[in-house]
């Protein structure tokens, strides 16, 4: 049975692999192949007065990625346009239709994409206009003919194997810009707050570089002058934002304007100069979210229709499911039925899917296994997006539950990262603090989950507008412990005795602050 010392200890055992423990130490933008060369050629292009233009990408990372660069270059007094691809009209990342509407540009940059894009790279080739591409996906057999390929995962990079996202390889560029245009002065840790929000979004393990970043950042983004923090804070009364705040909060929203209509909206909300101007775009982003809620709601009730609970990965699909919530809903039904889900939206002849995945199940080697069916796929471990001709579904559905892989599924089983039974009498305010310290929390640094055994039901209450909550008042030895079921599956009677796997979030109320369970499951 665990007390808080044993706990102290097996959490400081995740980070006992970590190389870069402060910011000083954090990898340099030389070890990452082609920077300075990307560099040296922006350079060149700014000082030209040349066209730059910054092609992102319509989810977090993405439009982080597009504010990052897009400041530097206003910084800087370049002549640039940036272009976010809209989801429904032209589809993900780099392609010849962009190209062609950014023709008069002589420098193209991509941040979040491009990696590949061997299509549209051959015809900047043809137009005379370099590429530069910055992209932290799986990188395909054949690279790209670009200028220069800034991407952590090519072969001969000489960066460490830490996962980053979209957002921090283009900060790395712009380190090696400060360097090449010899800016001694230029604050680099200016763009935390945004990177912060890139990385939890994206779901990068929160170990060495990143949480270090993260830890720096979430500071940042309390103390931050930007008027989309400000007003982000204004629309939930909140004071200070923890990292569930962004994870939960704050990342949704601003991913609800790609998902649902334009995410240059979300782009310029992040660039906003005042506070008027910030409020502006966050009254239109609350609107798609809105609408992004109501359309995962019942799209999530649909993709249920035709699921077999006895298949290890849940494949499901419709006709004209919108696209912009098939990865939630594929989130959603992850997490509800504890196995990888892919859900698609068919168009046509063709359809596009969104897989998730649980525990440390990887998902993108399961998906590449089924390549010959696929008309293209790509990802990470955790998610991944799949392109199919609508005819082969069935096909693939069957071949990706047959896959030899799926032995991995029960050995990654979210199972695996309770971190033991936890000793009653160790909840308390000290137990917080150790939690905390050990923030945040996340991939690889999973938020510590413990197992109750033998907690008696004093009362269960149902809360929220829908009664889809509970709040149960536990028994346990001598102490008293109050835990809260969101989207409870079961109603324990009083008096019943129950175990449980729970989290341990800090309750404060009145001034008083108290630790409270957050039950994940009710172990029947």
């Amino acid at each position: 049975m665990l007390d808080k010392e044993a706990i102290k200890e097996l959490l400081s055992s995740r980070f006992s692999n970590d190389i870069h423990t402060k910011l000083s130490e954090i990898p340099l933008p030389c070890e990452l192949k082609d920077t300075f060369k990307a560099a040296k050629r922006i350079k060149e292009a700014i000082q030209n007065d040349e066209l730059i233009a910054v092609v992102g990408d319509y989810d977090v990372d993405g439009i982080v990625s597009t504010a990052i660069m897009a400041e530097f270059l206003t910084d800087m007094s370049a002549n640039f346009i940036i272009k976010i691809p809209n989801r429904f009209k032209d589809g993900y990342g780099l392609n010849e239709d962009i190209v062609k509407e950014l023709d008069h540009a002589t420098l193209i940059i991509t941040v979040d994409n491009g990696i590949s894009a061997n299509e549209a790279a051959l015809i900047c080739k043809q137009k005379g206009i370099d590429l530069i591409i910055t992209d932290h996906h799986m990188p395909p057999p054949i690279l790209p003919q670009a200028y220069a390929i800034i991407n952590p995962k090519q072969a001969n990079c000489p960066f460490p194997n830490i996962e980053i996202c979209g957002a921090q390889v283009a900060w790395y560029l712009i380190g090696a810009l400060k360097e090449v245009c010899e800016l001694r002065n230029y604050d680099m840790a200016k763009f935390l707050d945004l990177l912060t929000l890139a990385i939890i979004a994206d779901m990068m393990e929160l170990r060495d570089l990143n949480r270090i970043l993260v830890r720096l950042g979430l500071a940042r983004i309390n103390s931050s002058k930007r008027a989309c923090f400000e007003a982000i804070k204004n629309y939930y009364n909140k004071e200070k934002f923890e990292f569930d705040d962004i994870s939960f909060l704050i990342a949704p929203l601003i991913n609800s304007a790609g998902r649902i209509d334009d995410a240059t909206i979300s782009y310029e909300f992040l660039r906003s100069r005042n506070l008027k101007e910030a409020n502006g775009y966050l009254d239109k982003i609350c609107e798609f979210n809105a609408s992004r809620k109501a359309q995962e709601k019942a799209l999530f009730e649909s993709s249920q229709n035709d699921i077999n609970e006895n298949e290890d990965i849940i494949v499901t699909w419709g006709n004209e499911w919108h696209e912009g919530v098939i990865g939630i809903v594929a989130s959603r039904l992850a997490k509800k039925y504890k196995k990888p889900a892919i859900v698609f939206s068919i168009d046509g002849e063709r359809a596009k899917g969104s897989a998730r995945s649980v525990g440390k199940f990887d998902i993108l080697s399961l998906i590449a296994s089924q390549e010959s069916l696929l008309c293209g796929y790509g990802g990470h471990k955790g998610a991944a997006g799949i392109v199919i001709e609508s005819a082969n579904l069935n096909k693939f559905k069957t071949a990706i539950n047959q896959s030899c892989f799926l032995q991995e599924l029960y050995d990654f089983s979210t199972n695996d990262e309770i971190l033991g039974q936890i000793n009653p009498e160790a909840i308390d305010y000290e137990l917080i603090e150790i939690l905390e310290f050990f923030e945040p929390y996340g991939q690889k640094n999973p938020r510590p989950l413990f197992e109750l055994k033998g907690a008696m039901v004093k009362s269960a209450k149902k809360i929220g507008k829908e009664e889809s909550h509970l709040k149960i008042i536990l028994q346990k030895d001598s102490k008293t412990l109050e835990a809260i079921f969101f989207n409870f599956d079961y109603l324990p009677k009083s008096g019943e005795s129950i175990d449980i796997l729970v989290t341990i979030a800090k309750n404060s109320f009145r001034g008083l602050i108290t630790p409270q369970l957050l039950i994940k499951e009710i172990i029947r």
